[in-house]
């Protein structure tokens, strides 16, 4: 059964899992204004020499150039809710769960409690995520995944990073090639957003959410070979801003669901290979690293199409 949004026990409050990222950025600085500058006051704006010289230094027509420069989810969230009733943003992403409003419309980078919730993520950095297997296959704790074989792990401010899960990268075995969505680009949920090659093969990948395209590993796109040795962290893909975090929860995997249904898909190969693939299992049962490779007589658009859930249309006029 697919999981909508992570409940932590009967009856409680459903909320979203998210990752740690550090920002040392200046507000000014991710508000476009200056083009440089690292926060050496804790993110005390209140008590900031250099904040306050900004904001004398701001003309009104200086300030209306930084609303401009507002990110999407501001402007959503400022068209669907008026009045002193407005939700924080961290209650509408599910990054906590006590009920609070926002008073000052949305502009977090003035904002105590959002600085606080900045701090408290500094001083909870997360590295490379643990694992679990699932028939073999390794998986990330904390991540999300879809069912066509993408994750998903939530960070900072409701934006998602997104890569390819284990089972994938040892399903199709070693890339040639990765296309990326360029920064901007809009991607939307269950459409095709990600392209791989492979010998004179062709792949689709749906995505996982929908949103804008706000960074991509380059280093990934140069080297696939990443994707095999660190598919979760350093082999991620893209960062995404959803259009609205909560809501991209829905049709998502996640802990025992995600278990489970990575034991499905494990079961429906060795269906489509037959009983030869257990016999080139790994000890510790590991599966093998390329099963394409290994087996030359499964065909590629079936392996495209069972798993990844795509087909040839979904390809037409993509490079």
């Amino acid at each position: 059964m697919k999981a909508k949004e992570h409940t932590h026990k009967k009856g409680e409050k459903k909320r979203l899992i998210g990752f740690r990222v550090e920002e040392d950025e200046c507000i000014w600085m991710k508000a476009g204004v200056v083009n440089f500058r690292l926060c050496d006051n804790a993110f005390d704006c209140y008590n900031c020499p250099f904040d306050a010289g900004m904001q004398l230094a701001m003309s009104p027509k200086d300030h209306a150039e930084i609303q401009l420069k507002e990110p999407g989810w501001v402007n959503h969230l400022k068209k669907h809710y008026h009045g002193p009733e407005r939700p924080c943003r961290h209650v509408l992403t599910g990054r906590i769960d006590a009920p609070k409003i926002c008073p000052i419309n949305y502009e977090c980078y003035h904002c105590a409690f959002d600085q606080m919730m900045d701090d408290f993520d500094l001083a909870q950095l997360s590295d490379s995520p643990n694992y679990y297997l699932a028939s073999g296959y390794k998986m990330a704790t904390g991540y999300y995944y879809h069912l066509g074989h993408c994750w998903v792990r939530f960070d900072h401010g409701g934006r998602v990073r997104i890569g390819f899960d284990d089972f994938m990268v040892r399903l199709f075995g070693a890339f040639q090639s990765m296309a990326l969505p360029p920064i901007g680009a809009t991607m939307k949920k269950d459409q095709a957003g990600l392209i791989f090659d492979r010998d004179d093969h062709r792949g689709a990948v749906l995505s996982p959410v929908t949103g804008t395209v706000l960074a991509v590993n380059h280093k990934v796109r140069e080297h696939p070979e990443i994707l095999y040795e660190d598919p979760y962290n350093e082999g991620w893909l893209c960062i995404i801003e959803p259009d609205m975090p909560k809501e991209n929860l829905k049709g998502l995997y996640f802990g025992k669901e995600s278990m489970q249904w990575m034991e499905q898909e494990s079961r429906k190969l060795l269906n489509l290979v037959g009983p030869e693939y257990e016999q080139l299992v790994a000890t510790g049962a590991q599966p093998i690293s390329d099963v394409f490779g290994n087996f030359p007589e499964l065909e590629w658009d079936q392996l495209v199409k069972t798993f990844l859930r795509t087909g040839l249309n979904v390809l037409d006029g993509s490079s």
